[in-house]
């Protein structure tokens, strides 16, 4: 993998933006740059591929270890979601069952696993559409790694015959800088590809009605039989409607189901090097502190987007970033990374039903946040 740079677009902004890409820019910060690109040569990408695919079929036998020692509370999942989680596991809901492995390349080449975004995975416009339309426009001949927006069609018309209806309702909060709204309509644009039905709504205007008639509506009230929402599950079950969740006499199919719970939280982490020690591809991880000189960073299990993690090289605290995330954490080994002009490229390997259909490129600091930003990529 190389980094290059390039003279962007002319009307590059108007362009995005056209695509849907509203948050290209927070400030004087570009989050979309065009001004660099990576070109990876096709070895390097069927490696990554086939890696990813790998650890898809961990992540199913660390989900059958957590249920079958019953180690829900180490993953700080309420009591009352496991009967659900296990159900949902066991009975395998429609589910689109995508998600993004975050991934570093060390110094030989080989990818290590930081972690899986499955339950509400970011970055997927930019990585589906915005970087095709900037490959086609400024690299024709070339080819890229993906074929996201066609999986994700798939997918769906994958499930649609295991709907209760072909109306789907699309739930995301109602953010500022647009990124959730947006992300959600290009999915409902993907649903309606894929021949279903799709209706926005706010996470705020979910109803709730108990009884045998009852369960979640929508602001008409129209029933709502199956819900994409772009929202996680751990706050969903935090907050006290979601208990309802164990009531519904409709069986309400979420999308993604409750068992995401257990791939998404960083506690898997630990418990895929307990099942797969010194796997080449993997990273070693404690849920305890790891022994005195091995250089390591922590995480908060159930954090996102980057937050609240601390990196310890030779004893001390060489990074630390903000956020909003508490509670327990894990501990990782720092994977020793190569760096390109200062930068430190973070591959996100995007998963459709277990097979790899794409990568999108982060890049940053030595912690990547939602500050950081997304290069393009092109087939070397």
């Amino acid at each position: 993998m190389r980094r290059h740079t390039i003279t962007p677009r002319r009307d590059w902004q108007a362009r995005v933006e056209a695509e849907g890409l509203v948050w290209h820019t927070t400030g004087d910060q570009a989050y979309w740059n065009e001004a660099a690109y990576y070109s990876v040569p096709l070895a390097e990408v069927d490696h990554i591929a086939a890696v990813a695919e790998d650890w898809h079929q961990m992540m199913i036998a660390a989900a059958d270890h957590v249920i079958r020692h019953n180690l829900f509370a180490r993953f700080g999942i309420p009591d009352w979601c496991v009967p659900l989680i296990i159900a949902a596991w066991e009975r395998e809901p429609p589910a689109l069952n995508y998600g993004r492995f975050d991934l570093g390349l060390d110094r030989d080449g080989q990818p290590r696993l930081f972690e899986y975004n499955c339950d509400t995975p970011t970055a997927l416009l930019e990585a589906a559409v915005v970087q095709w339309h900037w490959k086609e426009d400024v690299f024709p001949p070339s080819d890229q790694f993906n074929r996201i927006h066609e999986a994700l069609i798939e997918r769906w018309q994958a499930i649609a015959p295991l709907l209760a209806s072909p109306l789907v309702h699309f739930a995301h909060v109602a953010d500022q800088a647009g990124e959730d709204t947006v992300t959600t309509g290009y999915m409902m644009d993907c649903a309606r590809a894929a021949g279903l039905q799709a209706e926005p709504l706010l996470m705020r205007d979910i109803g709730w009605k108990a009884g045998p008639a009852g369960g979640w509506f929508d602001t008409v009230p129209r029933p709502i039989h199956t819900l994409y929402k772009l929202y996680p599950w751990e706050w969903l079950v935090a907050e006290a409607f979601g208990r309802h969740i164990a009531e519904d006499p409709r069986g309400t199919c979420w999308i993604e189901p409750i068992w995401k719970m257990l791939w998404s939280n960083k506690a898997i982490l630990p418990v895929l090097w307990q099942l797969y020690p010194d796997h080449p591809n993997l990273l070693p991880a404690w849920f305890d502190p790891p022994p005195a000189g091995i250089d390591h960073v922590i995480k908060p299990m159930q954090g996102r987007e980057g937050g609240n993690i601390t990196m310890i090289r030779n004893g001390a605290v060489v990074a630390r970033s903000e956020g909003r995330y508490t509670g327990p954490v894990i501990y990782q080994t720092l994977c020793a990374m190569a760096d390109h002009d200062g930068r430190y490229p973070v591959p996100g390997a995007w998963m459709f039903d277990g097979t790899c259909e794409g990568m999108g490129i982060r890049e940053g600091g030595l912690i990547t946040t939602n500050r950081d930003t997304f290069v393009p990529h092109v087939i070397d």
